[in-house]
């Protein structure tokens, strides 16, 4: 057993709720101090750029990251999912949330396992690493080895995010409102009632391993690799599992191209197979959540936290969309989009032809004949200008369908993998069955 102290979690209301009172007085004085220095200066101060100043997005990142939990979370899911939906300041302080996670102190971790499993939790392994090798928003993991020396990945929750996931999403949500960066008429409320929603889910880890259990059923082509819960050490705070070797999948770089086009086509496939059949998807594309075995040719998948059921109308919804913009129906496009969500009866022509301009451009892919080539392509960035030349109009901005920013999520993933792998796909082929 090794060991290596990090940040204690907040637990109660109280104290979470404190910290984000110290982060309103620190960012109170930053304003104060350099609303008064560009005074001096001769300067009129703008409320945004006193409050999005670079260390009060410092200050802002630093707390939510202390707080872990659903404060981290929703910072991680507006910073990838709602993307050109917020301002650029708000976008790169969210984003400074991605990889802050700290992991909670060692004194605080071995309480929570002496709670869970008893006094006696260490004569359940034969070794078990104090030291997380993964720390996130809702918790972290652990190396251990069974009694029968079995290499595990144990993953524990942090103490009270289940408790304050509502209370934090509120902070948060308060936080964006006070920033005055979003249009008033921007309803965001169905994103964080969504958002609770989903945490919860994500916070329950007998659920997650329900979730691993269901994609075994239906993963039989062989080209995945799953943990395998430990049911009589897991609970809802802690899930135990076999350790998926493999090499990091954003590490697989070097391998030949037919290794490369094989690994992008087979995700790129499960998503389609997630979409259209399962109806069930893992909805974060983070590339941590991806090893390669390069003996056997699998894909190993790492976490099911973040998996979410699709609603048979967003699925239909989502195949006759694909399918119009595959063939460039505008007409198409625009119903199963509507049928989706996306738009209100008055929306602005010039906008609703933009919007639909970048749905076809992310079904490019889909009108390609034969192997589409993502590192070369720029497809990525291309959405990303897209997108950003549309919400320039901020009398147009709307809240997306919540379904459709967790597809969106994944899908854009993918496509930054496939780029980074420099692969070759045919995605027409891929979606051919459907």
């Amino acid at each position: 057993m090794t060991d290596k102290s990090g940040a204690k979690v907040p637990v109660s209301r109280i104290a979470r709720l404190s910290k984000i009172g110290s982060l309103a007085a620190k960012v109170a004085g930053n304003m104060a101090y350099q609303g008064a220095r560009q005074l001096t200066q001769g300067q009129a101060p703008s409320f945004n750029q006193l409050l999005m100043q670079p260390k009060n997005i410092e200050h802002l990142a630093d707390k939510l990251a202390n707080l872990r939990g659903a404060a981290m979370k929703l910072g991680q899911l507006l910073s990838m999912d709602a993307g050109e939906l917020l301002p650029p300041e708000l976008s790169t302080l969210l984003d400074k949330l991605r990889s802050n996670a700290q992991p909670m102190a060692h004194k605080q971790l071995v309480n929570l396992l002496v709670d869970e499993w008893g006094q006696a939790w260490l004569d359940k392994f034969s070794h078990f690493e104090l030291r997380p090798f993964a720390s996130a928003s809702i918790g972290q993991v652990h190396l251990a080895y069974d009694e029968q020396v079995k290499k595990l990945a144990v993953k524990v929750q942090y103490p009270g995010v289940k408790a304050s996931i509502s209370s934090d999403v509120d902070n948060v949500a308060t936080l964006l409102k006070l920033s005055g960066l979003l249009p008033s008429h921007l309803n965001l409320a169905p994103l964080f009632a969504e958002a609770k929603q989903q945490l919860l889910v994500e916070a329950s880890y007998r659920q997650e391993a329900e979730y691993i259990a269901a994609y075994a059923e239906h993963l039989t082509q062989h080209h995945f690799v799953l943990p395998q819960v430990n049911q009589s050490l897991s609970n809802d705070n802690l899930l135990v599992m076999s350790f998926v070797e493999g090499v990091a999948i954003d590490e697989c770089g070097e391998l030949t191209q037919l290794q490369r086009d094989k690994i992008a086509s087979r995700l790129i496939g499960l998503f389609f197979q997630e979409l259209f059949e399962f109806r069930l998807m893992q909805t974060d594309p983070n590339f941590a959540n991806y090893v390669y075995q390069a003996d056997t040719g699998k894909i190993g998948l790492l976490d099911f936290g973040a998996t979410r059921v699709i609603p048979p109308q967003i699925s239909q919804g989502y195949l006759a969309l694909i399918s119009a913009g595959a063939k460039q129906d505008q007409d198409a496009m625009f119903d199963a989009a509507k049928q989706i969500g996306f738009f209100k009866q008055d929306i602005d022509p010039d906008y609703l032809a933009a919007v639909l301009g970048l749905f076809a451009l992310a079904c490019e892919p889909l009108r390609h004949q034969g192997p589409y080539h993502f590192g070369q392509s720029q497809l990525a960035q291309r959405i990303k200008a897209a997108g950003s030349a549309i919400n320039r109009d901020k009398s147009q901005w709307h809240t997306p369908p919540v379904d459709a920013l967790f597809i969106h999520r994944k899908l854009a993933g993918l496509y930054l993998l496939a780029a980074k792998l420099d692969a070759q796909v045919d995605v027409r082929e891929l979606f051919s069955p459907y």
